[in-house]
């Protein structure tokens, strides 16, 4: 005689009656985005104050002091800038050196990467962190040695020289980040591809590179910032100021208007919009890239 199941009481489930548990959602609460005005508005600060200067006039900014509200309009700033500051010509020279730097280091640290991860080269691990020590090394005790070398080679003031620095100097660190991404692939893609007759030049070109997108993305974004920014390597491989970047610029800028407050500004707001242009054109490949191997 079989045993018979108790019957279910009214509002239990019995056995038969299976349901999905129902997880609790999280409370989203809305003091944090509260916290954070206050610090996006003092983040922003020294930006809506230089663009409050910039788009005064010179006579205005003389009579009732830097920091007053603007009480014109004025374009002044700008055009000074563009045409007598030499802004737009070294504003061009900044973009052929940071997108030429920034395409050789990708280049080469991705190659380098990919033979650091994936052949059994002797010494790789050395070779690796010796490149990566290349990057803590102050940049203030290389300055005569690399004015040296580039005089040596009869590549001094010239956008040539100032390019290999950036790219030798990059391409340690940019190395580490890509070798740290393409050794975590699955193994099983580059067993799957050899079985399929996929040499190694073919592996990097069709299956390494897409997956390294996002890295690649996130390393530009950030390199173009740094090439970008750079002074202290223009000043010292550069001489001519018809060659000199938009940062060094900005320099002799503030010493040739150094009275004309609305010019400088106008001038510093011009060079920080190709940044932020790279910035916001990859800014979802750069979180991809930075949230990269956070769920393996």
């Amino acid at each position: 005689m079989s045993a018979l199941a108790p019957p279910a009481r009214a509002g239990v489930p019995g056995p038969a009656r299976t349901g999905r548990r129902r997880r609790p959602r999280a409370a989203r609460s809305p003091w944090l985005h509260v916290a954070m005005i206050p610090v996006t508005l003092l983040w922003l600060s020294p930006i809506v104050f230089v663009l409050f200067v910039a788009i005064r006039s010179y006579d205005d900014i003389a009579g009732r002091g830097l920091g007053a509200f603007p009480a014109s309009f004025s374009t002044e700033g700008f055009t000074t800038a563009l045409t007598d500051g030499g802004v737009l010509q070294s504003l061009g020279n900044s973009v052929l050196v940071t997108a030429w730097a920034v395409l050789a280091s990708l280049a080469l640290s991705s190659v380098a990467a990919y033979a650091l991860s994936r052949f059994d080269i002797p010494g790789r691990r050395t070779i690796l962190l010796t490149m990566l020590a290349g990057n803590l090394l102050p940049p203030q005790i290389l300055l005569v040695p690399v004015a040296a070398i580039t005089e040596a080679f009869g590549i001094a003031d010239t956008r040539t020289a100032l390019i290999i620095v950036q790219v030798g100097f990059g391409i340690g660190f940019y190395t580490f980040v890509l070798h740290g991404f393409m050794r975590s692939l699955p193994t099983e893609v580059f067993e799957a591809a050899r079985l399929d007759g996929a040499g190694p030049g073919g592996i990097f070109w069709r299956i390494v590179l897409p997956l390294s997108r996002p890295s690649l993305a996130a390393l530009a974004a950030l390199a173009t910032t740094w090439i970008f920014n750079d002074l202290i390597w223009a000043m010292t491989v550069l001489r001519t100021e018809d060659k000199f970047p938009i940062t060094a610029a900005l320099l002799n800028l503030q010493g040739g208007y150094a009275s004309a407050w609305n010019v400088v500004a106008a001038g510093s707001l011009i060079a920080a919009v190709p940044t932020a242009i790279v910035f916001f054109m990859f800014q979802k490949q750069f979180v991809s890239g930075l949230l990269v191997g956070a769920n393996k």
